[in-house]
């Protein structure tokens, strides 16, 4: 904590000869006066104590320092503080907290409130055009999973090793959304050109997915990660967490297109082949 109280009690330690038994505030207000004087003449030119006392010296600031805390704990502390000064202070000090701290801490908590909203209605629309585009409600269903999937796996690493979603944590999903689904959309459209145009079963339809996209996404990705990684060296927290953590999204959604999807997609063609034949049989 801190306030003009401070300096007059070094002030009036140093007046006493560096006396420990001296750091009080003077009982004298002349010898305040004196004090106060004192040190305002002893300023450089330029400087004053206007962030510490207003000019006509009937109101002071106390600024007490924090540990880092998270937008939660500063958003908990300043309506506790609310609270308190308005049942115990005066009406004429009531007030409300402000300052950047503040003023981010909400900002992130309505952003990441916006942001889901807004990530769920775009995968959702998402999936409607991927829907109309591949012809088939169950693919655009089923390129949810990995898009998805993506988001899960960058957020629960980040839970890990970071802990909190700060301001630019909170947009990634949005932000990286377009590059995650792109490469789904790419795989997918191969695979079913593979299905419908060339008549491939599942495996070999998958195994043309693979050689016609398969070097441009990895190839892609590598550019954009190493891109957005270079954000990661910044020395500013917003810019360094969006560069990480949306090159982090992007690699993993490409892993997951890789590894994830090819599976879903035999194991939803092998129970379409299962029903058909069951209705072949009753047939």
């Amino acid at each position: 904590m801190n306030s003009i109280t401070d300096i007059f009690k070094r002030l009036n330690k140093n007046m006493h000869g560096d006396d420990a038994a001296a750091y009080t505030l003077p009982t004298d207000r002349e010898l305040a006066a004196q004090y106060l004087l004192l040190y305002e003449m002893s300023l450089p030119f330029g400087l004053d104590l206007n962030n510490q006392i207003n000019v006509d010296k009937s109101a002071t600031r106390v600024t007490v320092t924090f540990k880092n805390s998270s937008t939660k704990e500063v958003r908990e502390f300043t309506a506790r503080a609310e609270t308190w000064l308005n049942e115990n202070a005066p009406a004429a000090m009531h007030a409300i907290g402000t300052s950047p701290t503040v003023m981010f801490a909400y900002i992130s908590e309505r952003n990441i409130r916006s942001m889901l909203l807004g990530t769920t209605t775009a995968l959702i629309l998402i999936s409607l055009c991927l829907v109309l585009a591949l012809r088939s409600v169950k693919l655009g269903l089923l390129s949810m999973v990995p898009n998805l999937a993506s988001a899960v796996v960058t957020f629960g690493a980040w839970s890990l090793f970071v802990g909190e979603v700060g301001l630019a944590s909170s947009v990634i999903t949005a932000t990286s959304l377009g590059l995650i689904v792109d490469a789904t959309m790419h795989f997918l459209s191969k695979y079913m050109r593979a299905r419908r145009s060339r008549g491939e079963t599942p495996e070999d339809a998958i195994r043309y997915a693979f050689n016609t996209v398969g070097t441009a996404l990895w190839t892609t990705t590598a550019i954009v990660v190493a891109g957005f990684g270079v954000l990661a060296l910044s020395d500013f927290t917003v810019n360094a967490e969006m560069g990480l953590l949306t090159a982090f999204a992007v690699a993993a959604a490409l892993v997951i297109d890789f590894v994830l999807l090819p599976p879903l997609l035999l194991a939803v063609e092998r129970k379409q082949r299962r029903s058909d034949y069951v209705a072949q049989e009753a047939y």
